[in-house]
């Protein structure tokens, strides 16, 4: 049952809709209260009464029944007790019922969501600042789906600009195939830092970049043939990463692709004399929004990101006809986004309010910044080898029987990266910690990742005891609380997804281990009397289904033992 729904419908407040009071409905901190609380505070304005005597007007109104054993009302909140066997019973034949997919729901039918994440630019390193929106954009892939929306991953590759004529050039001077082929990424990022550095003596050299990347727009053979295999090399060595990320896409159309398909939206903009010449540039002038021009051609004649990012929108919409279009990329391109959505906004695209920047902040580790252009890149690859190696040491002391450690290890130190960049809201900057990410006993995934251990534990050492289908008795205080917080997961995932948070569902599965550990100490559970033992199971078991759920929703594996 959706409690938080059941309580709205039985509400009349008129000038207040069911889906508001729904969505304000919350899980008060102190339980002694109620199991659920309406804040009346924001209906004072449309209700035109203080917040004490609307919760005092609605508790009187409020029908008490067997889902809702008691209604209080105290300082301005309502209070609502809800009958203990019953929720019980509810959220593990639940969660019994369905299982992975508890939590999913068909609200996203029929729509699609396009997400545009990771984005890595061709010949350059996957380094760190990659981590967020990959990680990011992969969870709410998955949580989309989840819900039923068909989501579409897109890749939008940097394969395009001057970046590329400094590699050739760079290749062409102090490369070779052989160094190349067995350096990869790497190797190509060697050169591309030896370019910067020469250049800085020889400016000249800037002028063959720009003519090299004139060749590859002109179609020159040779040119686009190592432009291609640089591509090659690229992909080949960030799918590594991917895969050990868990990371999919559904379309690597990058920059380049869109390279024929921007003159139409040039000439769409002069045909509704939305551009304006300023100093030999193409613009539109977005003043009278508060923003500085849009420029669609510099002085040269060449495009920007903006153009490219015009084009791709107006593809997008054309091929998968997207309900929401989202771009999981760093806040600091806020003014990039607004400016292109409000041209194509100017240029009647109607659907221009379904483009969503899901901005975050950066993540950098303990020790600072890096240039890619200088040479002091952190890789991702490197941070993801450390933490599996540290967590491998961290096992061999903690459980040096246990095995398959190697593979334990894996899951618990890429689950470490992530979580770290999907705890905190993702608009915050983040500094990476080791020691942080791998604690056991913190707000980690390596916390939560023991809980289910602990719970997998549980239910191994039952085997025997038939309690799948248990009677379900008055739970306990400690039962209780876990059981009302299970039932919170489907309402967490929708929240998830409706304000691009994957952090919400990643603090719900530290307190869902947290309510789980307080139980699992509190309560007997394999000692506890027959009737008892079997329900304390069935809520081992459905405690385990959640967090897999939640973690699996995250990109983060369950290891069985640790």
């Amino acid at each position: 049952m959706d409690y938080k729904a059941y309580i709205a419908e039985r509400i009349p407040a008129e000038g207040v809709s069911k889906e508001e009071i729904a969505e304000s409905i919350a899980i008060p901190p102190d339980s002694s209260m109620g199991d659920f609380a309406l804040p009346c505070f924001k209906f004072a304005k449309v209700l035109r009464k203080s917040p004490a005597m609307i919760a005092e007007d609605l508790k009187g109104k409020y029908p008490v029944d067997g889902v809702v054993s008691e209604v209080s009302a105290v300082n301005g909140y309502l209070n609502f007790k809800i009958d203990k066997v019953g929720l019980a019973r509810d959220v593990l034949e639940r969660i019994g019922r369905e299982g992975e997919k508890y939590g999913s729901a068909e609200i996203g039918k029929g729509k699609t969501i396009c997400l545009d994440y990771s984005s890595v630019n061709i010949a350059k390193p996957f380094h760190i600042g990659h981590l967020s929106t990959t990680v990011l954009g992969g969870a709410l892939y998955r949580i989309f789906n989840f819900l039923g929306y068909k989501a579409v991953g897109i890749n939008h590759l940097g394969d395009y600009g001057t970046q590329f004529g400094k590699l050739i050039s760079a290749y062409t001077r102090w490369g070779n195939r052989d160094l190349v082929e067995k350096g990869g990424i790497r190797a190509l990022n060697e050169l591309y830092v030896r370019f910067h550095r020469e250049a800085e003596e020889r400016p000249e050299l800037e002028d063959e970049a720009r003519a090299y990347f004139k060749k590859i727009e002109e179609g020159d053979k040779e040119c686009l043939a190592l432009f291609e295999w640089f591509k090659e090399l690229t992909l080949k060595d960030v799918n590594k990463i991917y895969e050990l990320l868990d990371i999919h896409f559904d379309s690597y159309a990058g920059e380049s692709f869109y390279q024929d398909k921007m003159q139409p939206v040039i000439d769409e903009l002069k045909e509704k004399h939305l551009l304006v010449e300023s100093r030999g540039a193409q613009i539109v002038d977005l003043e009278a929004y508060g923003m500085s021009p849009c420029i669609i051609l510099k002085s040269d004649g060449s495009s920007l990101y903006a153009t490219r990012d015009m084009a791709a929108a107006i593809y997008r919409k054309q091929t998968y006809d997207f309900d929401k279009c989202l771009y999981v990329v760093a806040y600091q391109q806020n003014l990039h986004f607004k400016q292109f959505f409000k041209v194509l906004e100017l240029m009647g695209k109607e659907w221009a309010k379904d483009l969503v920047h899901v901005a975050y902040g950066m993540v950098s580790l303990e020790d600072g910044a890096m240039s890619t252009r200088k040479g002091n890149v952190v890789f991702l690859e490197d941070i993801i080898n450390k933490c599996v190696e540290k967590a491998l040491a961290i096992l061999v002391e903690k459980n040096p029987d246990l095995e398959n450690k190697e593979d334990v290890a894996k899951k618990v130190g890429v689950g470490a990266v992530v979580f770290g960049a999907l705890y905190n809201n993702k608009i915050k900057d983040i500094v990476f910690s080791y020691d942080k990410a791998l604690n056991f006993d913190g707000e980690t995934s390596v916390y939560v990742q023991y809980t289910c251990a602990r719970a997998y534990s549980v239910l191994n050492r039952a085997e025997g005891v038939n309690y799948k289908n248990a009677p379900i008795s008055e739970p306990c205080a400690q039962e209780f609380e876990l059981l009302k917080l299970l039932a919170d997961f489907p309402d967490t995932v929708r929240a998830a997804a409706e304000k691009y948070e994957p952090s919400y569902i990643a603090r719900y599965a530290v307190d869902v281990a947290q309510k789980f550990n307080k139980f699992y100490i509190d309560c007997k559970i394999l000692q506890a009397e027959s009737g008892v033992k079997e329900m304390r199971l069935r809520l081992t078991e459905a405690t385990l289904v959640t967090l897999k759920n939640a973690l699996t929703l995250l990109g983060i594996g369950v290891p069985e033992k640790m």
